[in-house]
Parts: C-alpha cells; sequence; structure tokens
C-alpha cells in the first residue's frame, strides 16, 4: 500500500532513511529540515545534510523555524499525509502537528528505549560502556521520546567503537527497519508496546563540559569519552598552553606517572588508573595527525604534562 509520507529530519542519521523511503514507491509530498545556519571557518550558511539529499531526490524542501507556527500547521493539513517519519530533526512536534497524519508520526531512534531518551543516545551509550544499542521505531506522543515502539533492532557495541562508526551503522539499521515494518503499519496491524517504567535514563546533549579530558580519571573511561565524541566535537586536552583535539587513543600499560604526565613517546599520558596512548591529534586551525607526525613540529618530551 503506498503511502503518503511526510519525512522530518536534519542530521545525517536521518538520510539513508530517506532514501529508502525515496526508492520505496511511497509518495513524499513535503520534506521538513531545520533551515540553513552559519557553519565553518567563513561562518557561510549551510544546509543540513536531510536537506541536500532531498534536494538531490527531487522532493520538495521547507525549512520553518518552529512547527508551532498556523500557517506551517496548515500547510501539513492540507497535504493530506497518512504518515509522518521523524529522523533525527531536532524540533518539537507540538500536539497539532501530532495529530495530522492520518496514521500517525513515527520517530526512528538510536537507543533501545527507554534508555537514553534524548538529543544524544549515541554518544552517552558509548560513554556510559554501554555492551549494545540499537534503534527503536516508535509512535511519537508529547512526552520527550516516551511513545509505544513498534520495533527495535539490536546491535553490539564494538570495543573500539567510535560515534561516528556507530552513528553510520545505526542510520542503515535504521532505514532497513522503517521499510520493514510499514507494510503492517500501514495495514493497521502492528500494534506498538508501551515503554516500560523501569530503566529511563535521559541522553542530554553533548555540552562542553563533556568535551574535557581530565587524566585524574581512569584511562578505560577517558578511551570511552574520546571515542564516544571521535569525528565531532572531539575530546580535548591543553598542551604547552594550547587545546589538543584527540580523535583516537588507546589504553596501554606503561610506566607510571603522575596524571596527564607523557611517561612514554611519541604520546603516552599517565592517568588516575593506567595509562593512555594518543593516536590521532589535532591542533586548533590545523588538520589531524597522528603522535608521531605531532611531535615532529610540536616536541612534547616525556615527563610533559597535560591538562
Amino acid at each position: 500500500m503506498a503511502l503518503r509520507i511526510v519525512f522530518m529530519g536534519s542530521a545525517g542519521f536521518a538520510v539513508p532513511a530517506l532514501e529508502a523511503l525515496a526508492r520505496s514507491g511511497h509518495a513524499i509530498p513535503l520534506v521538513l529540515t531545520q533551515p540553513p545556519r552559519p557553519a565553518g571557518r567563513g561562518m557561510k550558511e549551510k544546509r543540513t545534510p536531510v536537506h541536500e539529499t532531498a534536494e538531490r531526490l527531487g522532493l520538495e524542501v521547507a525549512t520553518p523555524a518552529t512547527l508551532k507556527d498556523p500557517a506551517v500547521q496548515e500547510r501539513l493539513r492540507a497535504l493530506a499525509p497518512d504518515l509522518a517519519v521523524v529522523a533525527a530533526y531536532g524540533l518539537l512536534l507540538p500536539e497539532a502537528v501530532l495529530a495530522i497524519p492520518r496514521l500517525g508520526c513515527l520517530n526512528l531512534h538510536a537507543s533501545l528505549l527507554p534508555r537514553w531518551r534524548g538529543a544524544a543516545p549515541i554518544q552517552r551509550a558509548i560513554l556510559a560502556g554501554d555492551p549494545e544499542t540499537g534503534v527503536c521505531l516508535m509512535r511519537m506522543e508529547k512526552g520527550l521520546d516516551t511513545g509505544p515502539v513498534y520495533a527495535c533492532r539490536r546491535t553490539p557495541i564494538g570495543p573500539r567503537e567510535t560515534a561516528g562508526s556507530l552513528h553510520d551503522r545505526l542510520a542503515t539499521v535504521a532505514a532497513t527497519l522503517l521499510l520493514e515494518m510499514l507494510p503492517a503499519i500501514a495495514a493497521g496491524t502492528a500494534r506498538p508496546c508501551p515503554q516500560p517504567a523501569e530503566g529511563v535514563t535521559y541522553a542530554a546533549k553533548i555540552g562542553p563540559e563533556d568535551q574535557r579530558l581530565r587524566f585524574e580519571e581512569p584511562a578505560e573511561a577517558l578511551d570511552r569519552r574520546i571515542r564516544a565524541l571521535s569525528p565531532s566535537p572531539g575530546a580535548w586536552c591543553t598542551a604547552r598552553g594550547e587545546r589538543l583535539l584527540v580523535l583516537e587513543a588507546e589504553p596501554v600499560e606503561a610506566p607510571a606517572g603522575a596524571p596527564g604526565e607523557i611517561v612514554a613517546l611519541p604520546l603516552t599520558v599517565a592517568c588516575g588508573e593506567g595509562a593512555l596512548a594518543l593516536r590521532r591529534v589535532q591542533r586548533a586551525g590545523r588538520k589531524a595527525i597522528s603522535a608521531e607526525e605531532l611531535q615532529r613540529g610540536f616536541p612534547l618530551p616525556l615527563g610533559t604534562r597535560l591538562d
């Protein structure tokens, strides 16, 4: 059964789902995405990945700053959509919008609900050392990621997994899950299950306080922080008074030292427990380089303290 689906998404996580829908034969009369925003060193306005994808696919795009605008809501009603699919959109859907599609609004969320409701489920799962995560397809309601769930797909989090690699894998899983479930949802045979009251956690948006590396912490925890924030926005420390992004690291055996002290070359740092070998780093305004390359242009000898 072909459906009329309004797609709402912004970040790259939503792109495979939009592409899959466009290939599936369902009609997509409109794609909603966040407005272009200044980005990069030149602060030029940059369109979202979903915006770029929708235009490439020949789909109509709208970029409202809010969905509370009555004119936006009236435009959606005029489209008479059967369904709305939401993925990494970044704007709240008011109750008036949730009520517009005949079959409701679906959300693809990158966690095993009710764990990690909220803005940064992929990063928080890695930070917490979760052994697995997944994608849930839920029917949206007023609360934050509280709606009943149609289906989930689980996947392990690898020991060296970064937020970037996990994001890309989950985005593909999300697209597959959506297409698998649409026929039953369209036919009315799919029955979403309420989320359990136990096990609720919230994935707060990543902020500046999450990015700072504090070498008093165990090496394993610092490793998770680096992987959770790689490739963006990156975890950082300071070296010789300069901020240094750490994009790749690994806990290793090393001589003892004070937290933050370089105890082995090219760039192994003592931690509160264990030590961390910084493998790939980036100075402000420079490209990412290996620890060996850093030492050639920005020497950090044994005994140097990073903080």
